[in-house]
């Protein structure tokens, strides 16, 4: 027998959230029944959901690939989900797999919607693979060099994803740029440098800026040497950004080229698909340095004021969601 209902969250109206009951379809052939273990929050896109700070224009667009309503809401948001396949094929059968699903404790998708979670990557962990797959496709549009000089500007969770990457080219130098200190301590255990926006050195060959603000912007703007790069991460939802693009940016040539994982990246678009991405990131997770980004967790019980608490500031890098077992 098979589940034919689970909880899932659901963002009532802007500020409000809540865990309802959803009916679950009888699975099909071609689909897979997964019991949710954890999932994790994406702190800057799903608190931009929750607060109803999308902008109209761009709902469609920002639509994730399993969200039932409509935004502002009510909406199920989310695409952090790692469980175990209790109905499916047979290859699939027990296996703890990776969705871009929202926080719900069952759902029933197609079966080539979900990706094994190889060995070697613990269940928790794997909750940071859409995150690391974000950080593949923007090192694919930066194509950094052997031997550059790179700043990360916002030590959250794309920022040190990044960096960790980052770090793995040789002869890179990565300095991850945050205003809070504390940080500092993440970055030299991701095996980054670490400065505050006052004390980062400049001329670099390529900031990646994932700080979702224009002072953060306008700092990687600074850093860059002549004929550099600024990789934007970052998403505004409906804030304006104020960026200074007069004095020597146009005479240093530099660029800002905007990076988004909605589509593969174009250097890589004819060769790799998204599964082949998502399935890269996984691999990437065996890395045991990726733990220190799960900072937080808590019972599912508890999400409508765990977003609460983060859209309203609350400090966290990745806080993961805790399911009940069946």
């Amino acid at each position: 027998m098979t589940a034919t209902t689970a909880r899932a969250f659901v963002v009532v109206r802007p500020g409000t959230g809540e865990i309802r009951e959803v009916a679950l379809p009888a699975p099909g052939p071609g689909d897979v029944l997964v019991r949710t273990l954890h999932s994790g929050i994406s702190r800057g896109t799903e608190t931009l959901v929750f607060r109803g700070e999308v902008p109209e224009d761009q709902r469609e667009r920002m639509r994730a690939p399993f969200q039932t309503g409509d935004l502002p809401g009510p909406v199920a948001y989310g695409y952090l989900n790692v469980g175990v396949v209790e109905a499916g094929p047979p290859e699939l059968l027990g296996r703890t797999v990776f969705c871009l699903h929202p926080h719900q404790t069952a759902y029933v998708v197609p079966a080539d919607a979900v990706v094994p979670v190889p060995d070697g990557v613990p269940a928790r962990r794997a909750v940071l693979a859409g995150t690391v797959e974000t950080a593949v496709n923007a090192l694919w549009d930066a194509a950094p060099l052997v031997g550059d000089r790179v700043a990360v500007i916002g030590a959250g969770m794309v920022g040190c994803c990044v960096a960790r990457l980052l770090a793995g080219i040789p002869g890179i130098e990565v300095t991850l740029v945050d205003i809070d200190k504390e940080r500092a301590v993440t970055a030299h255990a991701l095996g980054v440098g670490f400065a505050t926006p006052a004390d980062a050195e400049g001329e670099r060959d390529l900031v990646v800026h994932t700080s979702a603000s224009g002072e953060g912007l306008q700092v990687a703007v600074d850093l860059l040497a002549d004929e550099g790069t600024v990789l934007e991460m970052s998403w505004y939802g409906d804030r304006a950004v104020q960026v200074g693009l007069g004095g020597a940016f146009h005479s240093r040539r530099l660029r800002i080229v905007a990076s988004q994982v909605g589509s593969v990246a174009r250097a890589r678009r004819s060769r790799r698909t998204t599964t082949d991405r998502l399935a890269l990131a996984l691999s990437l997770l065996r890395d045991e340095a990726f733990d220190l980004l799960l900072t937080d967790r808590s019972p599912f019980e508890e999400l409508p004021a765990v977003l609460a608490a983060l859209a309203a500031g609350r400090p966290a890098l990745c806080h993961t969601v805790d399911y009940p077992e069946a």
